[in-house]
């Protein structure tokens, strides 16, 4: 059956093996529709992370369960699991490849055209041109002339090609210039519109990504302390008001 990407954190605790006394989620609940826009808030250190971490299977609850359209996660084939989610993180990971092999990562003969649409999409198409040697550049170990916004452009341009059920997005906390960040805005919203069922689950950082977010959740010591859309949340006055005032998001 195909994937709709609901995903459900039901009561899941999760403790690293290494540091057993400390909880890094905590009986958390967690409901996210399919086709649902969600964003996690919170201070670093709170578990936004290893919620992103446990859906790509790095990482298997301590207690509790994590479903999948209703199926334990643990019951799935691994390759599967990681073909439906899209991951963009900080720091995209790039191969020492060409860019065009790091846009088509994990997918055979995929066709040139294809691979600039997705670049076009993603806002890089422009800057890989202006490369001498165009999408065969090799980009060389960790992508080193490549910024983080550049880097997150690549990790895009993927995601539009993979065509993922679920967009697991970690937001570039490097202030990146206001412009580059408003072309991975772009971006990200473009891969919002291409397929409106699509799930996106956003570590969020800037208050325009959560602003447009369907679902908030503030997290707290590996728990969600409070919920909602954006003036559900300021109207309640809690931790996420204090945040918004305090330009804790930017």
């Amino acid at each position: 059956a195909d994937f709709r990407g609901g995903i459900k954190f039901d009561q899941v605790t999760f403790i690293y093996p290494t540091r057993p006394t400390s909880i890094v989620l905590s009986k958390l609940t967690l409901d996210i529709k399919p086709s649902q826009r969600v964003a996690l808030v919170g201070t670093s250190g709170c578990g936004k992370s290893t919620i992103i971490q446990m859906l790509e299977r790095f990482y298997d609850v301590t207690s509790g369960q994590l479903l999948l359209d209703g199926v334990d996660i643990r019951q799935l084939n691994l390759h599967w699991l990681r073909s439906h989610f899209g991951l963009v993180s900080q720091e995209p990971i790039l191969f020492d490849l060409t860019i065009a092999e790091n846009i088509a990562y994990g997918l055979e003969n995929v066709p040139m055209e294809d691979i600039i649409n997705a670049a076009t999409k993603a806002n890089i198409h422009q800057l890989i041109e202006g490369l001498p040697q165009g999408y065969e550049t090799r980009v060389g170990l960790k992508g080193s002339f490549l910024s983080g916004g550049e880097k997150q452009r690549i990790a895009i341009a993927r995601v539009f090609i993979r065509r993922p059920k679920v967009l697991l997005l970690d937001e570039a906390t490097s202030a990146m210039d206001s412009q580059n960040e408003q072309i991975v805005q772009a971006a990200l919203e473009q891969a919002q519109i291409e397929d409106p069922s699509r799930t996106s689950l956003i570590i969020a950082h800037r208050l325009s990504t959560i602003r447009s977010c369907d679902l908030i959740c503030v997290l707290d010591r590996g728990r969600i302390v409070e919920s909602g859309n954006h003036s559900e949340l300021m109207q309640r006055r809690g931790i996420y008001y204090k945040m918004v005032k305090e330009n804790d998001l930017y």
